[in-house]
């Protein structure tokens, strides 16, 4: 039986991850969706089959590994006639040794962007669901004001500190060169230019997207989150400015958090426009 490549998109939340799919959706040789549960399903198996468990000194590493394989093909196997699946998690980015494993021709595409704007964009889709407790914040006190949201946001394992973590440990890695960041107000500015150096990257033949049709939303997944319109792509891929709902001094704050812009010390990839000073007008682009 022949199975198809595994790619992987990671990176930051609220980057460009589902737009990403969204276009790779038209090509009929690719499977893409947004963010799949193998993740959890294979680290809860390996912990469970781990050092100290019931059955750590008796399942062997091969076998763990197989475990681990079998449970990409397992859920995927309604996919067999695709060549191409790109599986979906911020997770990836820190565990590239491990699916390396599995498959080493696996490429990374990791979505980036000025993490200031991604802390606008949550805050946006915060405000616009006021009924809503949503589950992104633990407590009254993590969601009392702005200053605590972003706060609580960009902590070591919560919804944007946990992914930008896990994405510098593997943009500075031994795997590096298997990582491609892409620059989310790029790809939204120009995709026809964006997509001909993806295709390079994974080394599979160029295709003809239609950037003017797009479709992808996921409402039942949204739903739990309490915070609804988050994987909501519009038909056109676009670029609109907007000012920042930010105070200025938080907006600053993040604004110095892209460290994909240094690449002296990483030999990954990078799709991304040279740095510029940020101002609090930014791309309100394909992604509600």
């Amino acid at each position: 039986m022949t199975h198809p490549k595994f790619h992987f998109i990671t990176g930051l939340p609220r980057s460009g991850s589902t737009l990403l799919s969204a276009i790779l959706l038209q090509n009929p040789r690719f499977h893409a969706s947004m963010t799949s549960p193998v993740g959890t399903l294979m680290t809860g198996m390996i912990n469970q089959l781990g050092a100290g468990s019931e059955f750590g000194g008796v399942v062997s590493t091969e076998q763990r590994q197989r475990l681990a394989t079998g449970m990409f093909h397992s859920y995927y196997s309604d996919k067999a006639d695709k060549d191409v699946i790109f599986d979906t998690n911020r997770m990836w980015s820190a565990h590239m040794p491990l699916l390396l494993k599995q498959f080493p021709e696996a490429k990374f595409i990791a979505c980036v962007r000025n993490v200031a704007w991604i802390m606008d964009s949550l805050e946006r889709r915060y405000r616009e669901n006021p009924y809503e407790t949503t589950r992104l914040f633990n407590n009254p006190e993590e969601r009392s004001t702005v200053y605590n949201r972003v706060e609580t946001l960009s902590k070591g394992n919560r919804m944007v500190g946990y992914p930008w973590t896990a994405l510098k440990e593997a943009f500075y890695g031994e795997n590096s060169n298997s990582l491609l960041i892409l620059d989310y107000d790029l790809l939204a500015q120009v995709p026809d230019k964006i997509m001909p150096l993806i295709y390079q990257f994974l080394g599979e033949p160029e295709f003809e997207h239609d950037f003017d049709h797009l479709e992808y939303d996921a409402p039942e997944f949204d739903a739990p989150l309490g915070i609804h319109g988050m994987h909501k792509i519009r038909p056109k891929v676009g670029f609109q400015k907007r000012a920042s709902i930010l105070p200025p001094d938080i907006f600053e704050r993040f604004s110095k958090m892209s460290f994909w812009n240094d690449r002296t010390n990483s030999r990954c990839s990078v799709i991304a426009a040279q740095p510029i000073v940020p101002e609090q007008a930014q791309a309100n682009a394909a992604e509600k």
